[in-house]
């Protein structure tokens, strides 16, 4: 411990009060907030002779300077705890980290015929939104039967306003058409208030009110609209079946479990709406050396700063805080809340179903961590670099005969790819098919950034091409004078199959070669492909929507009636995204070859 620092004296003058302590460096940076329900038993805890854990120890040899906050009360505290983390974000802390955007279902309001679309992001006064879930993939197997069920449209504002004829998705029974006025502003509200009450989990009425509406159909001899609600009833009935995990009372709970040590946790988010079980997400939280209860604390009070809790709160471990943290959760969510840690029942099943899911998350993300260092350390022996790089970028160019040119930037790190720092760079003003010129422009948007310390420099750039590619590259990178930066070209072998890759290192007149399927090699395939998969697809989707194309439309040698054949047999795109390459060949038209092309155009660098 800091000898500066006095730490009996400044222990036995605090009280046995509530509070937040604070704990600082020599350079009176802070290091740890905590909270306590009694000040002098927690901070003298720290400094108690019996008290080695090695985190605990490596936190106290760094102490110069303590302050408290004496509060009224354990739940102020908590808060003050809260504000202070998020406000300073201190190294010692749990940290739960911002990448992690949890998907909504909006509901737009200012159209006569709204649609429900996947979204992210900050909520706007004005429109509804449903969720959170756990994941975009429950988001759209939740529209996917909702669209199916009801017949909402999912097409855009845009291309809703210029139909003069109904879509493949009216002719495939999936929408109603009210682009061209085949069904009225009133039943279509009709058909949105029923998904909505879907996704509140009020199933029971809806159930009466589809049974109501068939039944006044049938007795005003609409018996074409009467089978319509009698098929939507039987089909929301089959949905309702297949769910596996169903409360004796709808509910909306939240469960959370934790998995793990301290310095490497799982936590895992398992989201229960009108008492069934969306499915789970995982997070990894800093945790320096916060034992489970005070990381597991942490973090909901850090993840429901972004979400609005429900009324019950369901924990794998019994918080010594439990009472504090509902009331102050209670307070900003403006309702009343308990979180609890269940012992038995179905509340129970849902925790360890969360604690199971955490433990195998942390699992996967060790194995995939060893897999990820081993990579690397091959990687540095074969381009003979002092250390394993800790940051690697690799860019890439894609366009159509010069036309819609996008460059990606990807991003690895030592846990793998860091996806929410990809970038695209849509190109212009250079002359169509220049892919020098494309690279060029792309780095140097890219390296005026790291220039000016916005984004983090790499330690390794990778650039899709040979000697030609890395020279100019080079020449870019020096005019603005960024240096320090091991630049690498990956080149195809003679064959263009994989562990047949080239490595041109700037300043080397011959490419080194890897060994095929080596660490090394895997490696550098990966970020490569990686590179080339978010190229093309941003490629793709600028293409398309130039031309208000579908992905389908797309496809070389699929015509119309192909294409309508697909969505009919798969039920939708979606479905046909899912199929395999046998799945697609069994379609009526679809040959083998056809599918192949098919499902390699649908799915770059698979």
């Amino acid at each position: 411990m800091n000898a500066a620092f006095d730490a009996k004296s400044f222990v036995a003058a605090l009280p046995r009060r509530p509070g937040v302590y604070r704990m600082f460096d020599r350079g009176h940076e802070l290091l740890y907030v905590g909270k306590a329900r009694s000040l002098k038993d927690r901070v003298g805890s720290y400094f108690n002779a019996g008290n080695v854990t090695p985190k605990v120890q490596a936190l106290v040899q760094l102490i110069a300077d303590m302050e408290v906050t004496v509060t009224h009360s354990e739940t102020e505290a908590l808060l003050l705890e809260f504000n202070l983390i998020k406000a300073h974000r201190p190294r010692f802390n749990v940290v739960l980290r911002d990448d992690k955007s949890y998907p909504y279902i909006l509901l737009g309001t200012d159209h006569a015929f709204p649609r429900l679309t996947l979204y992210r992001g900050a909520r706007t006064p004005g429109a509804r939104y449903f969720g959170p879930f756990p994941s975009s993939t429950a988001v759209r197997e939740t529209l996917n039967q909702l669209q199916k069920l009801f017949r909402i449209r999912n097409c855009r504002d845009s291309f809703f306003a210029h139909r003069s004829r109904a879509c493949l998705q009216h002719q495939i029974g999936r929408c109603s058409g009210p682009c061209v006025g085949l069904i009225s502003p009133e039943a279509y509200a009709q058909d949105i208030e029923a998904a909505v009450k879907v996704l509140e989990g009020r199933n029971d009425e809806v159930n009466a009110l589809l049974r109501t509406r068939m039944e006044a159909a049938a007795e005003r001899f609409e018996y074409e609209r009467a089978a319509q609600l009698r098929d939507q009833l039987a089909a929301l009935r089959e949905i309702q079946a297949q769910q596996v995990v169903t409360a004796e009372h709808e509910r909306d709970v939240d469960v959370f479990a934790i998995a793990g040590e301290p310095g490497e946790y799982a936590v895992t988010t398992l989201l229960v709406r009108g008492g069934r079980n969306l499915g789970t997400t995982s997070s990894f939280p800093r945790a320096a050396f916060a034992e489970p209860e005070e990381a597991l604390s942490s973090f909901l009070m850090q993840y429901y700063a972004q979400h609005d809790p429900p009324a019950e709160v369901l924990v794998g471990r019994r918080l010594e805080d439990a009472e504090a943290l509902s009331e102050a959760l209670a307070e900003r969510a403006g309702h009343a809340l308990v979180v609890r840690c269940p012992a038995r029942g179905l509340a129970a099943r849902w925790v360890e179903m969360a604690h199971e899911n955490a433990a195998q998350a942390l699992r996967m993300r060790l194995a995939r961590r060893q897999g990820m260092e081993e990579m690397l350390a091959a990687l540095a022996e074969t381009l003979e670099l002092p250390i394993p790089p800790a940051r690697m970028e690799c860019f890439d160019i894609s366009h159509t005969g010069g036309e819609g040119t996008v460059a990606s930037c990807v991003v690895f790190g030592p846990e793998g790819p860091l996806k929410k720092e990809y970038r695209r760079f849509n190109i212009t003003g250079i002359t169509p098919g220049d892919d020098y010129g494309a690279l060029r422009q792309a780095l140097r948007r890219r390296y005026t950034r790291v220039r000016n310390e916005e984004v983090p420099a790499p330690d390794l750039l990778l650039i899709d091409g040979g000697v030609g590619q890395i020279e100019g590259v080079h020449a870019e990178l020096a005019a603005l004078g960024v240096a320090g930066v091991a630049l690498v070209g990956v080149a195809k072998g003679p064959d263009r199959r994989p562990g047949q890759e080239r490595l041109f290192v700037y300043g080397e007149p011959t490419a080194r070669i890897p060994a095929a399927h080596s660490p090394a090699s895997r490696l550098i395939q990966r970020i490569r492909d990686e590179a080339h998969r978010f190229a093309i697809t941003g490629h793709r989707r600028k293409r398309a929507r130039r031309y208000t194309e579908s992905v389908l439309e797309t496809v070389p040698g699929l015509g119309p009636a192909k294409r309508r054949a697909l969505l009919v047999h798969f039920g939708g795109l979606q479905g046909v995204l899912r199929a395999g390459v046998a799945d697609l060949a069994q379609v009526n038209g679809i040959g083998a070859s056809l599918a192949r092309t098919l499902y390699d155009h649908l799915h770059p660098g698979s």
